[in-house]
């Protein structure tokens, strides 16, 4: 993988191909004599979160695609100027897939990943002047690209009625998770808690702290039940550039802000909590459900958007909007030893179902789709 720059994290999160990729890597080189492809990996200058993951995962399966990073760490305004002007004279004729939201305008040879539709659908959980562009861009971009990628049926819908395209255009292919999030994770967690300071026993949220994940809403609900449980709340995440602040101005008693943990750190993360809880008003996918989940860890996550497609009957599933809801949810996964026990089994066959191979498979099938039309 040649790139002219890239984050130590990022660099430490895309490992050599192992035996359960090398299927995929094999298909990839097989065709690659015969599609020639670009990636724009604008990304690579980024902080992970899940959409930099999912480009990461599938990027890694699919060695034969050809990143273009920029030269700088261009992030935002600039990060988009090179995108449009930068990245179009350096993709040739060949197929650019762009998998985190947005392109080159000028590309039509180009299939794009848009992950959700929450700079349309929550307007106030960001920017106006993000808001302003995504929705500029992307009405103009969707007609010219030759597919449009997202990760749920409910992005798909979403993104089909909003940016009113011809809906065999648009592909739903789901996330996946990384084969190190497992049960063998909880070996690592007694040197993770030591290095962020957490305690033995917690209730875990990880996302970013901005309005879609209803962390005003998490909070008020853990106000009311947190004197009848033994362990404390921890919340982890960063604020984002993109998103407003969630505007928490007060914290419950026993909740801890740990900030962003570093990629390296999320399995054991998972693992070492007694439940993991995301009452998320808006998820184009929901990563950290099935992460969670694979790491045998009990999940209490909402029911609506596409939660409730990812969870299926593996989660104990609230109305995100209900703050009682909320808290019964987290009370009944906390006091009942069996119903945890049940849903740690139905989540680790709910995550045996999402595969990265399997998403790099679905993605690499479409790009060739692409690139012979």
């Amino acid at each position: 993988m040649s790139v002219s720059i890239i984050t130590d994290e990022l660099a430490s999160s895309i490992p050599k191909p192992n035996a359960r990729t090398s299927a995929v890597v094999q298909t990839a080189a097989a065709a690659a004599a015969k599609v020639s492809i670009a990636v724009n990996a604008r990304f690579m200058t980024q902080r992970i979160t899940g959409v930099q993951r999912y480009a990461i995962e599938v990027l890694k399966r699919l060695p034969e695609l050809e990143p273009i990073t920029p030269s700088e760490r261009w992030r935002g305004p600039r990060g988009h100027l090179w995108e449009q002007a930068v990245l179009p004279g350096k993709v040739g004729d060949r197929l650019l897939w762009s998998p985190c939201n947005v392109g080159p305008w000028s590309v039509k040879r180009q299939v794009v990943t848009i992950h959700d539709c929450a700079f349309h659908d929550m307007p106030h959980a960001v920017s106006r002047g993000f808001r302003l562009w995504y929705s500029w861009l992307l009405r103009r971009l969707a007609p010219r690209v030759r597919r449009i990628l997202t990760v749920s049926e409910f992005s798909r819908q979403r993104l089909i009625d909003f940016l009113q395209v011809d809906p065999s255009k648009v592909v739903a292919i789901p996330n996946g998770v990384d084969e190190r999030f497992n049960p063998g994770a909880a070996e690592a967690v007694p040197g993770m808690r030591s290095r962020l300071g957490l305690p033995e026993r917690y209730i875990l949220f990880v996302g970013s702290l901005d309005p879609r994940k209803n962390l005003l809403g998490l909070l008020k609900a853990w106000d009311q039940i947190s004197a009848r449980l033994v362990c404390p709340l921890v919340i982890c995440g960063a604020s984002s550039h993109v998103f407003r602040n969630a505007g928490i101005d007060r914290l419950p008693q026993r909740v801890v802000l740990s900030g962003y943990v570093a990629d390296a750190d999320l399995p054991a993360l998972y693992a070492g909590a007694s439940l993991f809880v995301y009452p998320s008003l808006y998820e184009g996918f929901g990563l950290p459900v099935i992460e969670a989940m694979a790491c045998g860890t009990p999940v209490v996550c909402s029911s609506t958007t596409s939660l409730g497609e990812v969870a299926g009957d593996a989660a104990c599933l609230v109305d995100p909007a209900d703050r009682e809801s909320i808290a019964d949810g987290i009370l009944r996964v906390a006091k009942d030893e069996t119903l945890r026990q049940d849903l740690r089994g139905r989540g680790l066959q709910r995550a045996a179902e999402f595969s990265w191979d399997r998403t790099a498979r679905g993605t690499w099938n479409e790009l060739q789709t692409a690139a012979a039309t």
